[in-house]
C-alpha cells in the first residue's frame, strides 16, 4: 500500500521535475479506484454540481454537498491526499466565514487542505486560512464560480493584457501563503511562465504543462454528456458502455431471458411442502 504523499512530497516533486497526476472524484468508488490506481491526489471538486447532482453550474453547491462528499471521497481512499473544494459564497464574504468553513473540511470530512477560486482579490482570504493553519490551493485563470464577470467559461491570458492580470494573481496567490496553484484555461506559454517564476507547486487544467495535470474524472472517464472541453482527453466511454448495458438489461427483462435458473435462491425444503404451504392461503 502506497504511503500518502504530504506538502514536501510535492515541493520535492516540483523541485525534481516530476510530475503530479490526478483527477476530481466525488463518491466512495471512483476515489477507490483512483486510489488504486496510484493517484498523487484527488480534488473534490464543486464540479460535482454539475458531474453528480445535475445542477447548471457550481454556483448552487453547498458546503453541506462538498462536505458529503469529501467524508465519501477520503472513506474510498484512506491514503491518498484530498483537496476539498470550497463551494461559492463559504469564503467570499468574510475572513471568519472562510476559515470556519475552510476547518470543517478537515475536521469533519479529513481533508488534507482546501481549495479556493480566486487571485488578488482573495489574498486576504487565502492569509486568514493558512494563518489558521490549513493548506491553500490557489485557483486561477479560469475561475467557474466568477464566469460572469470573466464573460463565460471563456480561457484567460490569451493577449498580454489579460495574461498580466493572471500573473499578478499568480503572484498573489504565492505571496498570501498558499502551498500551491490550480491554473485553468490559460495559454501554455502563460502557464510555464508561472511555473517558472513561483516557488510552489504549478498545477494546469487546460493549460499546458507545468508540475502536474487535473482532469475532471467524469471526463476523462466519458461520463459526463452536456458537453466536452478543448482540453480533455477521454480515457473511457463509460456513458456508452452504461447505456448499452441498460439496453441489454432492459431487452433481457422484456423477452423473460432475466432472471434465470442461475439469478435465484433455490428452495431448501421439497416442494410438496411449499406446495401445501401455498394451499393454506388458496
Amino acid at each position: 500500500m502506497a504511503k500518502k504523499k504530504s506538502i514536501l512530497d510535492f515541493h520535492r516533486m516540483k523541485k525534481e521535475g516530476e510530475q503530479v497526476a490526478w483527477i476530481t472524484a466525488y463518491d466512495f468508488p471512483t476515489a477507490s479506484f483512483g486510489e488504486a490506481a496510484g493517484m498523487d491526489m484527488l480534488l473534490v471538486g464543486d464540479s460535482l454540481g454539475m458531474c453528480t447532482l445535475g445542477y447548471h453550474s457550481t454556483v448552487p453547491v453547498t458546503m453541506e454537498d462538498c462536505i458529503s462528499h469529501c467524508q465519501a471521497v477520503r472513506r474510498g481512499a484512506p491514503n491518498t491526499w484530498i483537496i476539498g473544494d470550497m463551494p461559492f459564497m463559504s469564503y467570499q464574504s468574510s475572513d471568519v466565514k472562510a476559515v470556519e468553513n475552510a476547518g470543517r473540511f478537515l475536521k469533519e470530512a479529513d481533508t488534507d487542505c482546501i481549495k479556493l477560486e480566486g487571485g488578488v482579490r482573495v489574498a486576504e482570504r487565502i492569509r486568514s486560512i493558512t494563518d489558521a493553519g490549513i493548506l491553500v490551493m490557489g485557483h486561477i485563470g479560469l475561475t467557474p464560480q466568477s464566469s460572469g464577470l470573466l464573460g463565460g467559461h471563456k480561457a484567460q491570458g490569451r493577449d498580454v493584457d489579460n495574461a498580466r492580470l493572471v500573473i499578478k494573481d499568480a503572484l498573489s496567490v504565492e505571496q498570501a501563503g498558499a502551498y500551491a496553484i490550480l491554473v485553468e484555461a490559460v495559454p501554455p506559454e502563460v502557464t510555464a511562465f508561472i511555473a517558472h517564476k513561483l516557488k510552489i507547486p504549478v498545477y494546469s487544467i487546460g493549460a499546458g504543462p507545468c508540475d502536474g495535470q487535473l482532469l475532471i474524472s467524469a471526463d476523462l472517464l466519458g461520463q459526463f454528456q452536456s458537453f466536452t472541453p478543448k482540453f480533455v482527453k477521454k480515457y473511457a466511454d463509460l456513458a456508452g458502455v452504461s447505456i448499452k448495458a441498460f439496453e441489454d438489461y432492459i431487452k433481457d427483462v422484456k423477452e423473460g431471458v432475466f432472471p434465470s435458473g442461475e439469478h435465484v435462491y433455490n428452495i431448501l425444503d421439497p416442494i410438496e411442502k411449499f406446495e401445501a404451504l401455498f394451499k393454506e392461503f388458496a
